[in-house]
């Protein structure tokens, strides 16, 4: 079997959004550089997501230089939207995470409620340092994270998609597969491992950044909807409920924290250390 190496990087500028694939990225202590630093919010400040609006998975956001975005959809004409000046917060919920965030323009929210027919605010968070710490059961105290659902980085592996893929086919849904790692919108994919492996990994440097591997990724209704239509379809989550369910929760791919800032890049070997 090959040596495991990086295969892909994504980063995702606004939660919920179409992914967008890089040659490297950044390691920040909060996540990668660019990685969920937007979302969107309804009236009451909950955040959206795919989970109530699929059809977000159409919207593009390009990051730009100095942390800036340009937004894109079918039938819809480009947006850039410029990072907001600092200035008065507005309190939100991110799951289960109250944090302070700073309001996008107003023309931002227009042009995202007028495609997604909903009432919504696009929002960013300016100060990812000190605005939202890991849930402390997992990390150690003060650890940062972004505006991803709970942790850093997500990483999966190509051997599993491939396993699971297999299950698939073998179950009475087998239409619905292969399916594309976009369902799992991971930032870091690996190459040359066993399936599963990644579930006995406790650390792990990707090139010369360490990580610790803290917990499997919990999966949700997102990685039913394919990410180029917006359609929802009842794989995985259909195998992962008979094949990877641990309690109330349907497992694919393993959290992650940096130790250290650097940098990844796409070819990078991945060394497991515990």
């Amino acid at each position: 079997m090959p040596s495991p190496e990086l295969s892909a990087v994504h980063i995702h500028p606004v939660k919920s959004l179409a992914a967008c694939t890089v040659a490297e990225a950044a390691v920040e202590p909060w996540g990668l550089d660019g990685d969920r630093r937007w979302m969107l919010v309804d009236t009451a400040g909950r955040v959206v997501t795919q989970r109530q609006q699929p059809r977000m998975a159409l919207i593009s956001a390009a990051p730009v230089p100095g942390g800036g975005i340009v937004l894109a959809a079918p039938g819809s004409a480009a947006l850039a939207v410029e990072v907001p000046e600092p200035g008065e917060t507005i309190r939100v919920l991110l799951h289960r995470s109250r944090l302070d965030v700073v309001e996008a323009a107003r023309s931002a929210h227009a042009w995202l409620g007028a495609f997604l027919g909903a009432e919504v605010r696009l929002v960013h968070l300016d100060a990812p340092d000190r605005r939202r710490v890991i849930d402390p059961a997992y990390a150690r105290p003060g650890e940062p994270v972004s505006l991803a659902d709970g942790f850093p980085l997500l990483l999966t592996t190509l051997a599993s998609l491939d396993a699971l893929n297999s299950l698939i086919a073998d179950g009475d849904h087998a239409d619905e597969g292969p399916l594309p790692m976009d369902r799992f919108r991971p930032n870091a994919v690996v190459a040359g491992t066993a399936a599963w492996a990644e579930d006995d990994w406790n650390r792990l440097a990707i090139g010369d950044v360490p990580f610790r591997v803290v917990k499997p990724s919990a999966r949700c209704v997102i990685t039913t909807t394919d990410q180029h239509t917006a359609r929802r379809g009842t794989e995985p989550l259909r195998t992962l409920a008979r094949h990877r369910r641990s309690g109330k929760e349907l497992l694919f791919g393993q959290n992650l924290i940096p130790e250290t800032a650097g940098v990844i890049r796409v070819g990078d070997p991945v060394r497991i250390l515990g």
